[in-house]
Order: C-alpha cells, then sequence, then structure tokens
C-alpha cells in the first residue's frame, strides 16, 4: 500500500498546536529505545527526565528558576525569527549581558543601597544590545549574514569570560579559583516567594512574554515585523524599512539575552564563574519554535526544555546517564518537530499513486532563505 502527502487547502489549525505535543511524545519514545539500545535504563530515563520532577515540590522551583532564562531569551529571538532575521547569538549576548552587569556589581562591591541591583540589570541589557549590535551592523551596512558573525561572537564572548576569570576579575580571596567575588545582598534578586528559590526573574520572564504578545500584535511596530518577515518587497512597498526592522528586532534579541544573563548572575549563580555558559542561549532557539513563535506558547515550551535540565541532572545520579543525554533529548526534540510540522500543509493519505513531487513547504515560522542555508552551510 503506497502511502502520500496530499496538501492541504489551508493550513490546519489543529496540526499547527497538536504537533509540537507530537515531536515531545515522539521524542520521549525514541529516546527511550535509543538509550535501552546504548545499554542504559531508557524507560528510565525518561521517567527521571520527563516525569519524576513534576511530582516534587523542590524540583518545580528549580524547574521555574531554569525555564525563565530559556523564556526570556526566547521571546527576544523569536521576534527577529518573525521577521526572518536570524540571530544564533543569543549564547554571546547572555554571557555579555552578564559581564556588563558584574562590572557593576565589582565597581560596587562595597557599597550598600538599592539603587545597585537595578543598575546591574540595566548594564545587563546595555550589554546584552551592544553585543548583538555588532551583527546588525555587518548585516544593514556591509550585507554579512547575521547567521554567521552572531554565531562566531559567541566564543569571542566566552574567551572574554574566560580571560576575565583568570585575570583582572579573579577574587583575590578565592584560594586561585577562576572566580569572581561573590555579590552582596544589594546585589542579588530578592526571592518573591519567602523559604524557596524563586527570585524575582521568574515573574519577569512571564510579564516579559506578555509585553512582547502585546508588542507583536497590537502595535505598529509589530505589524512591520510581521510584514518584513512575510514579505520584504511588500514592506518596502508600503514604506517600512527593512534595516530600521533588523536593528529593532537584533537590539530587543540582545536585551532579552543580557537581562536572561544578569538574572543568572545575581540569581542562582551569586557569581560570574567560568561555567556561566549553560547552552541558554542555543537551547532557547528549540524553545521558540516549539512554541510557535507565540510568547505564551513559549512560557510552555521553557518548561518543556527545562524539564530536560532539571530532570538530566537527577538521573546522572539515579540511573547513571551520561551528561550528553540532555543534549540527545534537546536535538531530538528539534528533529522531531520539524520532521512532523509538514502535517500542518499536508495529510498522510493511504492508497493510490505517489504524488508527484512538490515542495513540502512547512507552516509556522518563516524558513530560512536558500542564499543564507548556503552560507551557514560554507
Amino acid at each position: 500500500m503506497a502511502w502520500r502527502f496530499e496538501p492541504r487547502r489551508e493550513p490546519s489549525r489543529a496540526m499547527l498546536f497538536a504537533t509540537p505535543v507530537l515531536a515531545v511524545v515522539l521524542t520521549l519514545v525514541v529516546g527511550a529505545v535509543v538509550f535501552t539500545l546504548l545499554g542504559y535504563d531508557g524507560f528510565g530515563a525518561v521517567r527521571e527526565i520527563f516525569v519524576t520532577p513534576l511530582f516534587d515540590w523542590y524540583r518545580w522551583q528549580d524547574l521555574l528558576v531554569k525555564a525563565a532564562p530559556l523564556a526570556i531569551i526566547a521571546v527576544g529571538l523569536s521576534v527577529g525569527f518573525r521577521a526572518n532575521v536570524w540571530n544564533i547569538g543569543a549564547e554571546g549576548q547572555y554571557v555579555f549581558g552578564g559581564l556588563a552587569g558584574t562590572g557593576i556589581a565589582l565597581l560596587t562591591m562595597g557599597g550598600e543601597g538599592v539603587w545597585i541591583l537595578p543598575a546591574m540589570i540595566a548594564a545587563g541589557v546595555v550589554g546584552g544590545m551592544a553585543w548583538a549590535a555588532i551583527p546588525a551592523i555587518l548585516r544593514t551596512r556591509l550585507g554579512v549574514s547575521e547567521i554567521l558573525s552572531s554565531l562566531m561572537l559567541n566564543y569571542v564572548a566566552i574567551q572574554t569570560l574566560y580571560y576575565l576569570m583568570r585575570g583582572p576579575w579573579k577574587d583575590p580571596a578565592g584560594f586561585n579559583f577562576p572566580q569572581t567575588a561573590m555579590f552582596t545582598m544589594s546585589q542579588t534578586l530578592p526571592i518573591v516567594v519567602p523559604e524557596t528559590l524563586i527570585h524575582l526573574g521568574i515573574p519577569v520572564a512571564l510579564t516579559l512574554a506578555l509585553a512582547a504578545w502585546f508588542l507583536v500584535a497590537r502595535t505598529v511596530a509589530g505589524f512591520q515585523v510581521r510584514v518584513v518577515g512575510l514579505s520584504p518587497q511588500a514592506a518596502r512597498y508600503g514604506g517600512f524599512q527593512e534595516n530600521r526592522v533588523v536593528w529593532m528586532v537584533l537590539l530587543f534579541g540582545g536585551a532579552c539575552a543580557g537581562l536572561a544573563g544578569i538574572f543568572e548572575a545575581a540569581g542562582p549563580f551569586g557569581q560570574m564563574v567560568p561555567s556561566f555558559p549553560t547552552g541558554y542561549g542555543f537551547t532557547a532557539i528549540i524553545v521558540a519554535f516549539l512554541g510557535r513563535l507565540h510568547p505564551l506558547g513559549i512560557v510552555l515550551a521553557a518548561l518543556v526544555l527545562a524539564l530536560t535540565y532539571v530532570g538530566g541532572e537527577s538521573a546522572q545520579t539515579t540511573i547513571g546517564l551520561p551528561a550528553a543525554a540532555i543534549g540527545v533529548f534537546q536535538a531530538m526534540m528539534l528533529f522531531f518537530l520539524l520532521a512532523v510540522d509538514i502535517l500542518v500543509r499536508y495529510r498522510l493519505r493511504a492508497g493510490g499513486r505517489p504524488a508527484l513531487a512538490s515542495p513540502l513547504v512547512p507552516y509556522g515560522p518563516p524558513t530560512v532563505p536558500a542564499h543564507k542555508v548556503g552560507e551557514a552551510t560554507a
């Protein structure tokens, strides 16, 4: 019996929301089988990573703490992705935002005052924007792909972090460990729920998601972003400047990544350390697409991806799963999401002659232009 893809008359709204769920389910099933074949307790791994943390209040706290930076970064990236601006440098912007805020913390290390933490947050936002401005300049002035420039800047930011931790910013009283001094009470995020790990960054992440939804759906700036993403030619005909939109979305993405960076430095870490780059900037790309580039969907997707971190740490100690398993589950989730997206515009039919070859165009997030795919491959 032959199977064929039959084009739908219009994209299926039901499948638009069902395919992310299907991608998660496929990840769980295939992940369990793969790790079983590798000699681990595959089904136990799925249970420890995706189920057990949901029934433990302490892990729920950790889950929210890890989901907050993912949601903040992904919200910033999603606005750019809607405009076909592919910011792959959120990890570097996250690191640079953390460094900028840490710089203020070190300058005010002996001081006290309610103004210190807001100054650190402002510095983190500006630091992330400054790092995102580099690919914006390169694209708008020289036509350089923001995919390559933003990606390469990640490694520059990380090496800058390593230099500062092993040199100028190393704590003299830190027994020669490459880290800064611990932040003071005036330099750390307040806990919003007493006797828990839930800090100020968590409600800020939800507020930012709501604000981004309003920005994209209800403002002229958001309309410009959507039009430029759908058709740059139509945007120019309507009087919208593409370069202006590029600057706007890259700076917004950098600001969100920088904000997440200083929230992590002033929250869970409480200082700056070489292990600060946690891969949140790359994982946030998966979060953005799993959430369908919708800010509220991103919040839910951030919780799912945060499970891989929280549950993955637990699975390493309970069943001996390797640390690389976290990345494997995250990669499979993105792979299956891209694969099942075809069901939004096409339905699978049994019987009959196979359909003639035709381009299978997924619905939802805009696709990378062909010339930029070539640049990324090169």
